[in-house]
């Protein structure tokens, strides 16, 4: 999206990026910008005047929860105002007449592949074969998997192979958004229909329109909303908040969970007409350690995209690092070596990455791994038995924090409890799905305490921000 006049150098800019394979909307100013947007004319990447008033429109773009990167642009080299686009949220300034290369750099930036898909183990083929096969269809998809193995790429996967691939690829992380706003941004609402709605807002079932609908985390909806999901895709039509004309849609509903659906439905947090409804076809996804042949393969392409990220030299996985990456068990899953291998490239220091720049954590290596500190230094189970008086007895659980019941003495309930949420959610890096799949608990709970202990006062990590 461009914005803005800048003396016929915004139109320069366009061509460039039609030459590059994308596709341009142009805006005279930027509340034609935010209609626009509003109306279910999403973009990537707002390519924005800097003598317009960006700071008030990433403002509203906040307010509005509407997505897109702003690049700032402008004619010459003004430092000062670059540098104040930047504090007012811009990802980037860009001087103009525009460089085709600087142009394309950008467009390649906002628009990185995320559907990058690595099978090449056993296990994952098989799963791919699957998508392939039944992604010509306008079937409904349930993808289902634990946490961080790949639910959303696989769902571009299937958009991508689809006879929908032309359309828009829209996605709603249904955990992320607070119960009373997700309605508004599935269906839309119209202008006043409830305070904050400054004018009418294109839903995502509108915005998706001949194209592919992914509803993330979908078991986090609430029974209430859930009702009216299911009759938007029996009767392909939405009505927005604050209107009672129905709008016909033309979607493909894909849904992702980390949840076991069927037992949702037996404890009545989910619908069961519901899950049937989406349960069209089911693709269910292996945890990492269950694909052990990809491992070192998305290590290196998370080292090598990492590497290009930060302006560093890309390196190879030495041996040693290799065999420490294969003997862990990923209980984090692809989203856990993502960031392990983010982390790695920053710190090493060797010519390949060493094994001292994977940190991971002891307690989950696999029994008997070659990276050896775990398995080496477990105790013998006979020195166990005999060590407890029982010799040859099974080994016993070990007591890491002997005392920690004498501890808990004196204090309320909610106040044990709400120091173990705030501690988890700080080891997960304010990483909520984490944190909850952790503590047991949905994310809705989950959500729901943590707006409690913010306005009591107390902090917490938040994710992004660790």
């Amino acid at each position: 999206m461009l914005v803005g006049q800048l003396e016929g150098y915004i139109s320069t800019a366009g061509k460039i990026a039609l030459q590059k394979g994308a596709k341009v909307v142009h805006c005279e100013d930027t509340i034609e910008a935010l209609g626009a947007l509003r109306n279910g004319k999403g973009a990537d990447v707002a390519m924005v005047d800097i003598k317009l008033k960006i700071g008030d429109f990433i403002k509203k773009l906040e307010e509005e929860r509407i997505h897109v990167p702003v690049v700032a642009c402008g004619i010459g080299t003004d430092s000062v105002s670059a540098v104040k686009a930047i504090e007012a949220g811009a990802k980037e300034y860009v001087p103009l007449p525009p460089d085709t290369d600087l142009i394309a750099a950008i467009l390649e930036a906002v628009t990185e592949e995320s559907s990058k898909m690595i099978a090449g183990d056993p296990a994952m083929q098989k799963v791919v074969q699957l998508a392939d096969k039944i992604a010509i269809s306008d079937a409904t998809v349930l993808i289902t998997g634990e946490s961080g193995t790949g639910k959303e790429v696989m769902s571009r996967h299937i958009h991508n192979k689809s006879k929908r691939k032309d359309g828009p690829f829209i996605a709603v992380n249904c955990a992320a958004i607070p119960e009373n706003l997700l309605e508004s941004e599935l269906f839309g609402h119209e202008k006043g229909a409830f305070t904050g709605a400054a004018g009418r807002r294109i839903g995502k079932f509108e915005e998706a329109s001949n194209g592919t609908l992914l509803l993330d985390e979908v078991t986090e909806m609430h029974p209430q909303l859930q009702a009216k999901l299911l009759r938007a895709i029996q009767e392909k039509e939405i009505t927005r908040i604050g209107s009672n004309d129905p709008v016909k849609v033309n979607v493909r509903i894909l849904a992702t969970s980390n949840r076991d659906l069927e037992k949702s439905v037996q404890k009545g947090e989910f619908r069961e007409d519901l899950y049937f409804r989406l349960n069209v076809v089911n693709i269910p996804l292996p945890a990492l350690r269950e694909r052990p042949s990809d491992i070192l393969p998305l290590a290196q392409f998370f080292a090598d995209k990492f590497a290009e990220d930060n302006g560093v030299e890309q390196k190879k996985i030495s041996a040693a690092a290799g065999e420490k990456l294969k003997n862990y068990r990923w209980r984090g899953n692809i989203r856990e070596l993502e960031n392990t291998m983010h982390r790695a490239i920053l710190i090493s220091l060797e010519d390949e990455l060493e094994a001292d720049a994977i940190h991971l954590s002891e307690s989950a290596f696999t029994k008997g791994s070659a990276s050896g500190d775990t398995a080496a230094n477990a105790p013998d189970p006979a020195d166990v038995g005999k060590a407890t008086g029982n010799e040859g007895a099974a080994p016993e659980k070990e007591i890491k924090n002997e005392g920690a019941v004498e501890g808990l003495v004196g204090r309320t309930l909610s106040d044990v409890e709400r120091d173990m949420i705030i501690n988890t959610l700080d080891n997960c890096l304010g990483n909520r799905t984490h944190a909850a799949k952790i503590l047991g608990i949905s994310i809705r709970t989950l959500r729901n305490k943590l707006n409690q202990y913010k306005d009591e006062g107390h902090e917490f990590a938040e994710a992004g921000n660790s």
